[in-house]
């Protein structure tokens, strides 16, 4: 079977998008993950009671992943600019979504084409595509998950100037958009915390698979000698 260097590059580059925007979907469609926080953080301590925040978080939600077409923060008041910020981030979360989703077609389009014409990927220095993904997302992941722990404030704020340039409406006023209040930093530290735990996971299982088909490649390869 004839293999291919352009075909092991794409699927590299495939695989390290699906892992890294399908680590960020997790804290954005499973709910529970901030429900789970409200006790703890001492979030009803605002005078709101559980399923009152549940509400304004699943509004806000709804809203930052296209469900519904105006802004809502259940029974709280909100400002335009407070309003503006989460229609800036709706954008980011949507595009995760569609990153993660035309990944994944191409990814099943991509096998299915290597088994029709019956191609494989190169294995630049003996390793396939997921190894080098895995490789290179986890390295520069552990590398910034470490920088974020020394000083998660600064990286907050300078995740916020990447993402969002040019705007300080990221910079709420809890007296106008009382939602904050319900949306602490360290919620959003322990959303990271979960991504990079996903993500490294991901990756350790990409490189550790890839390390047993070679070894099942070589056990094959010495008995047929």
């Amino acid at each position: 079977m004839k293999t291919s260097r352009l075909l092991s590059a794409a699927l590299s580059v495939l695989t390290a998008l699906a892992v890294l925007t399908g680590s960020v979907a997790v804290p954005l469609l499973c709910r529970s993950f901030y429900y789970a926080h409200i006790g703890p953080m001492g979030l009803e301590d605002y005078g709101l009671s559980r399923g009152e925040i549940v509400r304004a978080y699943d509004e806000m939600m709804d809203f930052c992943l296209g469900r519904r077409a105006d802004f809502s923060a259940g029974a709280l008041a909100f400002s335009q600019s407070g309003a503006d910020h989460f229609a800036d981030v709706r954008g980011l979360f949507l595009l995760d979504l569609r990153v993660l989703a035309g990944t994944l077609a191409l990814l099943a389009a991509a096998l299915a084409v290597c088994k029709i014409k019956r191609v494989r990927p190169h294995p630049f220095l003996g390793r396939g595509p997921g190894f080098w993904a895995a490789a290179g997302l986890g390295a520069v992941f552990l590398a910034v998950g470490g920088l974020a722990a020394l000083d998660f404030d600064r990286a907050f704020a300078v995740f916020h100037s990447i993402f969002f340039p040019g705007k300080d409406n990221w910079i709420f006023d809890w007296r106008t958009d009382p939602i904050i209040l319900l949306l602490p930093q360290d919620f959003f530290q322990n959303c990271a915390v979960l991504i990079l735990a996903l993500l490294l996971a991901w990756c350790a299982a990409l490189i550790g698979a890839d390390l047993w088909l070679g070894r099942r490649r070589e056990h094959r390869n010495s008995r047929t000698l």
